[in-house]
């Protein structure tokens, strides 16, 4: 998809709110679409004072979770053949469907919240939640909580970067291992003063 780059940039430097949640929904819907680029060129455009945090947040949930929706319904409703026989004319391929497969097998459902920060599985984990036919309060919630500080992330450090943003495209795949590192251990800490708050209680 790289060769669309120039064409991707255009549509939201055109249409901006609706562009970058048109492309991030075809992202989710596991069209290869880095979102890098779109929400790594969308914190450039706030940066140029052409878009707002706020605006642009929204539009990149919005459209995140309305692809996320959509290629969960491909797995549930199509299931692992259809993807199979009918994903390559979408630029789907099986290796990465494999790999999503595989963290969802591994992790069920919270697997939903913690790819959303990890290179290929972010893109196609909806698909075998699909299959496994998860329960939708659920797949909703771990995807937005998943999705959440991933878009708000990308954004700032676009923002941050203004004219250098496009150095994202170049270490993408570390800085999802960074967001998810830092996910992991937040969650760790949050837990552990849980747990010590929980045990004072009781004594």
């Amino acid at each position: 998809m790289s060769q669309f780059t120039d064409v991707f940039l255009q549509f939201i430097d055109g249409w901006g709110y609706y562009a970058v949640a048109i492309l991030m929904a075809l992202e989710n819907a596991c069209i290869p679409i880095p979102s890098e680029l779109i929400l790594g060129f969308a914190g450039y455009m706030i940066y140029a004072g052409r878009m707002t945090f706020t605006m642009a947040m929204v539009a990149g949930m919005v459209g995140g979770m309305l692809g996320s929706y959509f290629a969960y319904y491909v797995g549930h409703y199509g299931g692992r053949p259809f993807v199979d026989r009918y994903g390559k004319y979408f630029f789907v391929k099986k290796s990465h469907v494999d790999i999503a497969q595989e963290w969802f097998d591994k992790y069920g459902i919270k697997a939903v919240f913690f790819s959303r920060m990890l290179p290929v599985v972010r893109t196609f984990i909806s698909l075998p939640a699909g299959f496994a036919h998860v329960d939708m309060k659920k797949f909703f919630f771990y995807t937005f909580i998943g999705s959440l500080p991933w878009t708000a992330l990308i954004l700032f450090i676009g923002m941050m970067l203004g004219e250098g943003w496009k150095v994202m495209m170049e270490v993408g795949h570390e800085i999802s291992l960074a967001v998810a590192a830092a996910i992991v251990i937040i969650c760790i800490v949050l837990y552990v003063q849980y747990k010590r708050k929980k045990k004072k209680r009781v004594h």
